[in-house]
C-alpha cells in the first residue's frame, strides 16, 4: 500500500509540473513560404532564413515576429506571422499545473504560428 501511495505522489507531481504544449508541441512551427515569382529571399531579423519555396522554423516567442520578402527587380514586402493559442496548454490549467503553464508561457509554447503557410505576390518596380 505504501508503494502505490508513492506511486501516486510522484506521479501527481510529474503531471503537475510538466509543461504540456512544451513537450506535446514543442517550441517551434515549421512555416512554409511560397512567393510569385519564386526566388525571393526570406529575412527574419536581417538574416536570410531561406529562398522561396521554402519551408524553415521559427521559435515561438510572445513577440510579434515580421518577416521581410525580398526579390531584385520586386517591391519587398514585411509579413506579419499570425499566432493563435495552442489549445494543449489548457491540459497544464486542468491537472492544476500552474508551474507548467509557466513554462508553456515561457518557451512560447502556449501560442502556435497560424497559417502555417504563407502566399505572397511580389510587384514588379
Amino acid at each position: 500500500m505504501k508503494k502505490i501511495f508513492t506511486v501516486a505522489c510522484a506521479l501527481s507531481v510529474i503531471l503537475s509540473t510538466t509543461s504540456c504544449a512544451t513537450i506535446f508541441t514543442g517550441s517551434k512551427d515549421s512555416i512554409t513560404f511560397n512567393t510569385k515569382p519564386e526566388g525571393a529571399k526570406v529575412i527574419f531579423q536581417g538574416v536570410e532564413k531561406c529562398v522561396t519555396p521554402c519551408t524553415t522554423e521559427f521559435q515561438r516567442t510572445l513577440g510579434k515576429r515580421t518577416v521581410e520578402i525580398k526579390k531584385d527587380g520586386f517591391e519587398s514586402k514585411e509579413v506579419k506571422l499570425e499566432k493563435n493559442f495552442n489549445a494543449v496548454t489548457l491540459v497544464n490549467l486542468i491537472f492544476g499545473g500552474i508551474i507548467g503553464f509557466g513554462i508553456d508561457l515561457g518557451t512560447g509554447a502556449f501560442l502556435k504560428y497560424d497559417p502555417k503557410t504563407y502566399t505572397v505576390e511580389l510587384k514588379q518596380n
